[in-house]
């Protein structure tokens, strides 16, 4: 009989710490989408994308942003120069796509965060831009 209660426990645990982890996943929303017609390349690990972006938090304060740079935020797709979140939410993106990526914090700064703008565990919420792909072969 305690084998049968600690076997129902132990299935209830799992079935939480499941629910929980499917809360952390990432969102990626697609806010404006390129014309299909026009969008003869898309986004893969390796290329340079040359984007603009806006980070904030979950409570909507911003932490940092190209716009403000004036100056669109250049980097290579796949091979972690990036967070992780960055690396698979901007996968199989057109040039001129809009995205509103949700990241959790395991696929963002982790519990270390990136003080003093990104606390420990913190969500992040990017709205970013695709302006331009650079293929691997055409450097």
């Amino acid at each position: 009989m305690k084998i049968y209660a600690i076997s129902i426990i132990c299935l209830h645990l799992l079935t939480l710490v499941e629910f929980v982890m499917a809360e952390k996943k990432l969102k990626i929303g697609i806010k404006k989408r390129a014309d299909p017609d026009k969008c003869k390349l898309k986004t893969k690990k390796g290329d340079t994308l040359h984007m603009h972006y806006t980070g904030k938090l979950e409570d909507g304060s911003e932490f940092d942003s190209s716009h403000s740079r004036n100056e669109p935020f250049v980097f290579t797709i796949g091979v972690g120069q990036v967070i992780k979140g960055w690396d698979q939410g901007l996968l199989n993106m057109c040039e001129g796509e809009k995205r509103r990526l949700v990241i959790p914090s395991d696929l963002g700064y982790g519990q270390r965060g990136a003080p003093p703008k990104i606390p420990g565990g913190a969500t992040l919420v990017f709205e970013v831009e695709l302006l331009t792909i650079v293929r691997k072969e055409e450097l």
